[in-house]
């Protein structure tokens, strides 16, 4: 179960980060988070209620350091989408968003097969190969990357292990965790003096930046219950492989041309899932 819900907050987040993407490119990132993510604020809300269950203050606190973490990440990624390749900006943030949450499940005792250890540095290797891009005439590695993708990377990561950390079985942790980062949009909005009245006349990108903040709240759910169905390591490796599915949208959409080293990393991804799951 693990994989399946792991493999599909990936699918999902890939989406959302494309959504996310497109929306930048034509609005601004703040503005477009300013609909995003209160968007996915108010579908969480209305499933958390529904689902009833209580919680307490220690997993709300939690929740909202994972929102300092994440919404921090999402501010740096939205603007680094709108100001690089996606096929590029997207694998970079996976491969940080991967090792921190690997490292600390390891460290807390995670105890996978060789064939599991196999399979996560494949994945890893994976996101490594798809991260790469031709320019100038030479292929040339990306792994430093823009710095907003890397220091956005960073942020999932420590989401990925603050959430999981603070869950209690219900979806509340998860809503402190979007209202703050709500919060923080406002303030950079404040800052920046780029609020969302500048979007308030283009319907396509408003559609399309809620269509972001919906696929991302889905997101973190399925990440969520993957990461409670088993181990940290694990569900952040596997959830980290979205840069995949935001590249192959970015090729159809936009053009992006796959390089062969990333078709052979997506290969790779394939089969790094499947040592997991066997182990």
């Amino acid at each position: 179960m693990i994989i399946t819900l792991a493999l599909a907050s990936a699918i999902v987040f890939g989406a959302g980060d494309f959504c996310g993407g497109a929306a930048s490119r034509r609005g601004g990132s703040t503005p477009v988070l300013m609909f995003s993510l209160p968007t996915g604020l108010g579908l969480l809300l209305i499933v958390a209620v529904g689902l009833g269950g209580t919680t307490h203050p220690g997993a709300l606190a939690w929740g909202a350091a994972s929102g300092l973490a994440g919404g921090g990440g999402m501010l740096m990624f939205y603007r680094a989408l709108a100001e690089g390749p996606m096929s590029v900006v997207a694998p970079v943030s996976g491969l940080m968003a991967a090792v921190l949450p690997a490292a600390v499940g390891v460290a807390r005792g995670d105890r996978l097969s060789l064939t599991a250890y196999a399979g996560i540095g494949l994945c890893l290797v994976a996101i490594c190969f798809v991260s790469v891009e031709k320019s100038a005439g030479r292929v040339r590695r990306r792994m430093s990357g823009p710095v907003l993708a890397v220091l956005a990377g960073m942020g999932f990561g420590a989401f990925f292990v603050l959430i999981k950390q603070g869950d209690d079985g219900t979806l509340w942790p998860l809503a402190a965790s979007k209202a703050v980062g709500v919060l923080m949009v406002v303030a950079a909005a404040a800052v920046s003096g780029r609020g969302p009245a500048a979007l308030l006349r283009d319907r396509v990108t408003i559609g399309i930046a809620m269509l972001a903040g919906s696929l991302d709240v889905l997101g973190n759910a399925l990440y969520v219950l993957a990461a409670r169905a088993g181990m940290l390591s694990v569900a952040g490796v596997l959830s980290s492989l979205y840069p995949a599915s935001t590249v192959l949208l970015a090729r159809v959409v936009y053009g992006e041309r796959l390089r062969p080293i990333q078709r052979v990393g997506l290969a790779i991804a394939v089969a790094g899932v499947g040592l997991v799951t066997s182990g």
